[in-house]
């Protein structure tokens, strides 16, 4: 089987799509490189529905953060808190076993029996863990940055008669994007790592087919050589990392467009080695 071959049988496996047979023998680069970037798509659903959803849920909870009012700071407060408090992986294993422990026949809504085994899946329930753990680490960085933004800012705003919704619009919320912006491209390089926790969550893989390092086990298990398809997965997972930092720059200079070239704040990778 030629490797065009390979790619065209097992490209989307990891949606269902080709063959359903994993090779069982004589494995091939060509078939560890197809496989494991077949499975890269479902690292690549969590990373980025995670990441569009905890962005604006983000800012919310930063907002509620920064409020005045107790009964909506609190909350916040304590949602960032339990979440940046405990480790992703309790995270998981919490909620599939609450998530599971509703009733398989469904709930009664209204009349209308609303079906709730989906929610077990790994593409609903590992997704809103995902969603709600970002969301808390972001909202800190972004409550951070609230709190930086320039006094002569909010009071240029004012004198220019601006108030409400329009001076946030206008300046707070680009100013507040601006400062966080460095720090939210790590949380978004870590979220797109924190997928491979999937694999080990529980949440079962969508028909048996699941993400980049379901299918590296697989051949490491098979040939008693993890040396070959982890280091295939690390690869695939630095191309992605820099595909997130190059889009994340190109939005950072965006945001600083209006600012000589010396004083733009330069991107900078730091990873988080335990977190």
């Amino acid at each position: 089987m030629s490797c065009l071959q390979t790619i065209a049988d097992y490209g989307l496996r990891s949606v269902g799509v080709g063959e359903r047979l994993l090779p069982r023998s004589d494995f091939t680069m060509c078939q560890q490189f197809t496989l494991i970037g077949s499975g890269m798509v479902w690292n690549i659903y969590f990373g980025v529905l995670a990441l569009l959803g905890g962005f604006f849920f983000a800012t919310a909870l930063a907002l509620a953060k920064n409020t005045e009012t107790r009964v909506i700071r609190k909350p916040a407060e304590w949602f960032i808190f339990v979440f940046r408090g405990s480790p992703l992986f309790i995270q998981f294993f919490l909620a599939y076993e609450a998530l599971a422990m509703l009733p398989r026949a469904g709930i009664p809504v209204l009349g209308i029996t609303v079906d709730t085994d989906w929610m077990t899946r790994a593409w609903a329930g590992a997704l809103f863990v995902l969603f709600l753990n970002t969301s808390a680490y972001a909202a800190e960085i972004f409550y951070g940055a609230l709190r930086s933004v320039p006094k002569g800012d909010l009071e240029a705003a004012d004198a220019y008669g601006l108030s409400g919704w329009n001076k946030f619009r206008r300046v707070t919320w680009p100013t507040m994007l601006r400062l966080a912006w460095p720090s939210y491209t790590n949380e978004a390089i870590f979220l797109f790592h924190a997928t491979t926790l999937v694999f080990f969550s529980g949440f079962p893989a969508f028909r048996q087919e699941g993400d980049a390092l379901y299918y590296a086990k697989y051949f490491a298990d098979k040939t008693f050589n993890p040396f070959i398809p982890y280091p295939i997965a690390a690869f695939y997972f630095i191309l992605l990392t820099l595909s997130v930092i190059t889009i994340f720059g190109f939005i950072n200079r965006r945001l600083n467009r209006h600012l000589p070239q010396e004083r733009r704040a330069k991107m900078r990778f730091r990873p988080q080695i335990i977190r």
